[in-house]
């Protein structure tokens, strides 16, 4: 059986780390989209190797659909054609509707969602001309669940979430299964959506009915699995990885008007 090529499209990010170990330990080849230079990976690519995976490292625009062709042309060349494409970008800012500048709203979208979109599209074409393929996004639960700290990441992760639907419905059809890994709180999670219009961060740990956050290896796991045979007729699902977060619900920090207060309706 021909060893599989994964695309990891944003190694640099919390999640890299634990999918490069993860897939170089299953027996695949790797190929690292990256902002780093090349030397800040020489000591990934010798554990890549002892553990019998051939990498590449890239630096490719996600969101040039020439600089995406051009990489991808190099891969082919070097490891064989991509396999699984693990789309990975989470751009994170505080960002509020009310004060968010145009050009911070653009950025978040365009690293999350155009990204997104121009992965799909490079990626999808030349697995639907062999007929297989595997396409994994790592999004969020804040792609329907608001942050109260950065409502243009949400947004960014609720239209990768309907792009996956889409090309779900459109590649399933040349045999391309498509999947979304709905991520949750992981250590610093409350650091990085501190708001004051949400409670939903505090005691964060707790709300997990374990009482125990998830990890990076987590999502690495769940990755491996929908990328192998095992998960054959996994199509257009929404994966929530949360540990049961969402489960919680809590009424101590409703916008409840004040004692003798009224509401005009």
């Amino acid at each position: 059986m021909p060893r599989k090529v994964v695309f990891i499209a944003d190694a640099d990010s919390w999640s890299g780390e634990s999918l490069i170990s993860r897939f170089s330990q299953g027996g695949t080849d790797l190929i690292l989209n990256s902002l780093q230079d090349d030397k800040e990976w020489e000591d990934v690519l010798v554990s890549c190797k002892a553990a019998g995976s051939e990498t590449l490292v890239t630096h490719a625009d996600l969101c040039s659909s020439r600089d995406l062709s051009a990489m991808l042309d190099q891969a082919e060349k070097q490891l064989g054609p991509v396999d699984v494409m693990i789309h990975n970008c989470c751009c994170l800012r505080p960002a509020s509707v009310e004060s968010c500048e145009e050009e911070e709203f653009v950025e978040i979208m365009r690293r999350n969602a155009k990204s997104a979109f121009f992965c799909t599209q490079a990626f999808g074409k030349r697995m639907a001309a062999r007929g297989s393929g595997s396409v994994i996004f790592v999004s969020s639960i804040h792609s329907e669940k608001p942050t109260g700290a950065s409502f243009a990441y949400s947004a960014s992760q609720g239209a990768v979430k309907m792009l996956a639907r889409e090309a779900a419905l459109f590649l399933g059809r040349s045999g391309i299964r498509v999947n979304v890994i709905e991520t949750g709180p992981v250590e610093g999670s409350d650091v990085a959506f501190q708001s004051h219009l949400s409670g939903l961060y505090e005691d964060y740990r707790y709300k997990v009915p374990a009482a125990k956050l998830g990890t990076a290896g987590d999502l690495a796991d769940l990755s491996f699995f929908l990328a192998g045979e095992q998960a054959n007729y996994l199509n257009g699902a929404d994966i929530r990885l949360d540990g049961g977060f969402l489960l919680h619900y809590m009424d101590h920090r409703m916008n409840k008007p004040a004692e003798g207060e009224t509401r005009s309706q």
